[in-house]
């Protein structure tokens, strides 16, 4: 049997193990929360280590990326489709997909703007303007406020309030099948001829502009599809905890994500995941301590850069995340 189709069975076994558990009340609905966070946040983390893994540049705002995607996605849903909590599943489901394309459309446009300017520059330049972009996504998402009619009454929705009231439509199946693909889309892209021109930018980029690759048309390309999916991971979470606060696309909610990224291992997927999954984990298992949970954040990081400057994984994959050919040489180079 192929390591493909091994690993198939168990991502079926996966899923069927939580949907049968999680129906006979074995998985409460807490854990079954925080498996779902936990997918989301490998959804953002696997995207920012796209751009800052495998291209070496440094984004600090990816929050603000994936607050738009979920304010688009909350607005359409909201207000423009009217989807509410007691609309049926199967009709709001069709408008909802629609809503994360839009919020991934929107994401990535907004990235291209912001990248395509930026990227001639150096590496800080980026980090200067992505943090500002965050906190202008904050006051912008401040100010931002429609008119919602329920039945006789008119309310306010936006503002510094937050957007409430999204219908809960991401669910387990949804927000697993998600971070499926993004995690074969971008290891697909990591590893065919763009992939590599990302790697060889990172590695050098004298080197690569002298080997004729266009250095800031592959920059764009790994800040667009960055941002397009954590335009995708702020739909889903939006419409999981049904709210967005302006505050949600701040500095520290990106350090989070870049914490994730760091801890798991620049350039390496798996790293992601694996740190995606303990730090969801620790996260809720410190909520009680409140914001002192990224004091604690903070210690892990210097312990891990004293212990393990690469991260947890370093560059390196798990074999089932690898394509056949790389499969072999990993094969061939440790036996």
């Amino acid at each position: 049997m192929k390591p493909t189709t091994y690993t198939i069975l168990g991502l079926l076994t996966f899923y069927a193990l939580v949907m049968v558990t999680s129906a006979v009340g074995i998985m409460n609905d807490y854990l079954l929360r925080v498996l779902n966070l936990m997918m989301i946040n490998i959804i953002l983390g696997v995207s920012l280590n796209l751009i800052n893994g495998y291209t070496g540049l440094f984004s600090v705002g990816h929050a603000g990326f994936m607050i738009v995607g979920g304010y688009v996605a909350g607005f359409m849903t909201t207000l423009l489709f009217g989807i509410t909590k007691d609309t049926p599943y199967w009709q709001a489901l069709p408008l909802f997909l629609v809503a994360i394309l839009a919020a991934a459309f929107v994401s990535a446009l907004v990235g291209f703007l912001i990248g395509l300017p930026v990227l001639r520059l150096t590496d800080d330049y980026l980090a200067i303007v992505t943090i500002g972009f965050g906190e202008i996504i904050r006051v912008v998402f401040n100010f931002i406020t429609f008119k919602k009619k329920i039945g006789n009454w008119e309310l306010d929705i936006g503002g510094p309030r937050g957007l409430l009231g999204i219908p809960p439509l991401s669910n387990f199946t949804i927000i697993f099948l998600f971070t499926l693909f993004t995690v074969l889309f971008i290891r697909n892209f990591v590893f065919s001829r763009h992939g590599r021109a990302c790697i060889a930018i990172r590695e050098n980029e004298v080197a690569a502009h002298m080997m004729g690759i266009p250095i800031t048309k592959y920059k764009v390309m790994a800040f667009v599809l960055g941002s397009t999916f954590a335009g995708i991971g702020g739909a889903l979470l939006a419409h999981f905890i049904q709210l967005l606060h302006p505050t949600m696309g701040g500095f520290m909610n990106s350090v989070e994500y870049l914490i994730i990224v760091y801890l798991g291992g620049m350039g390496s997927i798996s790293g992601t995941i694996v740190a995606a999954v303990a730090l969801t984990g620790l996260s809720e298992f410190l909520r009680p301590i409140g914001e002192l949970r990224m004091v604690l954040y903070g210690v892990l990081l210097v312990i891990l850069m004293l212990k393990r400057p690469g991260g947890l994984m370093g560059q390196r994959e798990f074999p089932f995340l690898l394509p056949e050919r790389e499969r072999k040489i990993y094969a061939a180079q440790n036996h």
